[in-house]
This record gives C-alpha cells, sequence and structure tokens, in this order.
C-alpha cells in the first residue's frame, strides 16, 4: 500500500502581502507607462536625465513584472513512500522545484522547538532551508549530512504528514 500525501502551505495572515501585490501591479503599470513617454521624449531631445529616467522607470517596471509573484508564495510538500519533494509556488502559475529527499537517509528529525535543533543550529557550517510561511505554525527540521556538507531544512507538515514521515525514519533520528 503506497503512502502519499500532498500539503499546500500558504500564508495564513496575507493582508499585507495582498496589498503590496495590488500596489505592485499598479506601480508597474505607472512606471512603465512614464517610461513609455520618456522614451518619446528622447526622440525629440537628448539629455541624460531623460535617459536615466528612462531606463529607471522601465528597468524598474520590468523587474516589478518579474518579482511581483513571490508575494503570493506557496510551499508544497509531497511524501510518496518515503520520499519527500519539496517546491516552492510562485501566486499559482510559476513551480521552482527546492528538491527531493529520501526520509531513510536522514540523521535527524525533529521540532524546533526541541532542544536538539539548537544543537544543530549552532554548529558550524551548517546550511539552513527555510521552507515555511507562517512563523507561529508547529515547525519540524530535518538534519543532513550529504558528503561534507551539512544541511538543515526547517519546514511546517501536518501532524498526518509527521507520522508518514515517522514510518520512514532510521532508527534513532526522531529527536524530541
Amino acid at each position: 500500500m503506497d503512502r502519499f500525501l500532498e500539503e499546500v502551505v500558504i500564508k495564513k495572515q496575507r493582508g499585507v502581502n495582498e496589498a503590496l501585490y495590488m500596489f505592485s501591479l499598479v506601480l508597474m503599470i505607472f512606471m512603465g507607462i512614464f517610461g513609455f513617454m520618456m522614451f518619446q521624449t528622447l526622440f525629440v531631445q537628448f539629455d541624460v536625465i531623460s535617459l536615466v529616467l528612462t531606463v529607471l522607470c522601465l528597468g524598474g517596471a520590468f523587474l516589478l513584472f518579474l518579482y511581483r509573484d513571490r508575494l503570493r508564495t506557496e510551499y508544497e510538500y509531497t511524501f510518496t513512500n518515503g520520499a519527500l519533494d519539496f517546491a516552492m509556488v510562485f501566486n499559482n502559475q510559476k513551480r521552482k522545484s527546492l528538491g527531493s529527499l529520501a526520509v531513510n537517509r536522514v540523521e535527524a528529525f525533529g521540532k524546533v522547538s526541541g532542544s536538539a535543533f539548537q544543537r544543530y543550529m549552532s554548529m558550524n557550517g551548517i546550511k539552513t532551508s527555510n521552507w515555511f510561511l507562517n512563523r507561529g505554525a508547529e515547525l519540524y527540521y530535518f538534519y543532513i549530512q550529504k558528503d561534507s556538507s551539512k544541511r538543515l531544512i526547517v519546514f511546517e507538515p501536518s501532524e498526518e504528514m509527521v507520522s508518514y514521515i515517522k514510518f520512514y525514519l532510521p532508527h534513532g533520528a526522531w529527536q524530541e
């Protein structure tokens, strides 16, 4: 019998992000229109100030176009028979794979609120990946050591996913 579970983590209080998203949309349109108007004035009368304003406005509009979707970020965790896949989803449209993890190769797994987490955080040369959105949620971590690199992954799974993960953990990996 397969153990499969897919979860999408969304930010619980999204009011500020939604307001920033709408503001960035309006600002992008304004900067684009103003930039094209400044671009037209360059053909009539060329000066350095108009060129700088044109580049700033059009460049700012382009950057807002590329990065405004990051204000609507979600994380997706997919668990399939001991393999856990992580992905970041932007505005329900773009999906960026963050990586896969074989749970049976994990050295430690536990709650962030536990004392073992602080021990791993204080280690030298550890790379931390924060793949969660809600700070008040019950956060868990994985500690992985591959070759000579040490990695700590912090995420926010449901209790059902935690029970699936515990089933495939190697002996002694669960940390209280």
